[in-house]
């Protein structure tokens, strides 16, 4: 591998889509992409020690961002390597989250291929990179409307939970927990608890 070309690792659950993304980079003469499953990211950095860490946060196979987290650990042993992460618009929780999870660059999912590319050189370059059509969907990521709380009642509530257990389990009382969940069906605009889910995991929330 040439001294110039920027090593990147490319993590993603879905294989098709990984190949997919990999092929798309293998075409820049300047990157250098491994392609890897989140459960082989920690393996995979320590073998290619990244420049730019790219993550779908939206894939399969764990639960909201645990794969940015994952490789934002990854990245947290090499102070040159920056994390990328692809999302769609209209999701403000997934790119809050994404912002905590200290990553420094954004791509549109909806966005031409070679933004892609760009952004990588970018990070590699030391800079942040955010999509413009992402800005709308920042701006409403500074306004969450759930505290951390409310998220984790309801985070518990789309796991099923009654809120017997909601209640033992974060050592309220049923009556507080009732009180919660009405603040968040309110303040999500929901019918009720299954529509309070619904859109807090549509939005990104959750």
């Amino acid at each position: 591998m040439e001294r110039d070309v920027i090593r990147v690792l490319l993590v993603h659950d879905e294989g098709l889509l990984r190949s997919a993304l990999a092929a798309l980079l293998e075409r820049e003469l300047d990157l250098y992409a491994l392609a890897v499953p989140t459960e082989e990211a920690g393996r995979a950095a320590r073998k290619l020690q990244p420049q730019v860490c790219v993550v779908d946060p939206e894939g399969p196979g764990a639960t909201g961002l645990a794969a940015a987290a994952t490789v934002s650990a990854c990245c947290g042993a090499y102070p040159g390597c920056a994390l990328l992460v692809l999302v769609s618009a209209g999701r403000p929780g997934l790119l809050k989250r994404a912002y905590d999870a200290d990553a420094q660059g954004y791509v549109n999912k909806d966005a031409q291929p070679h933004r892609l590319a760009d952004a990588i050189r970018v990070l590699a370059g030391g800079e942040r990179y955010i999509d413009d059509s992402l800005a709308l969907s920042f701006m409403d990521a500074t306004r969450a409307p759930l505290t951390e709380r409310e998220l984790s009642v309801l985070s518990l509530a789309a796991e099923g939970l009654t809120v017997a257990e909601i209640a033992r389990g974060l050592h309220l009382t049923a009556g507080t927990v009732r009180n919660y969940m009405a603040a968040i069906t309110r303040k999500t605009g929901a019918r009720n608890r299954v529509d309070a889910i619904r859109i807090s995991q549509g939005a990104g929330w959750l």
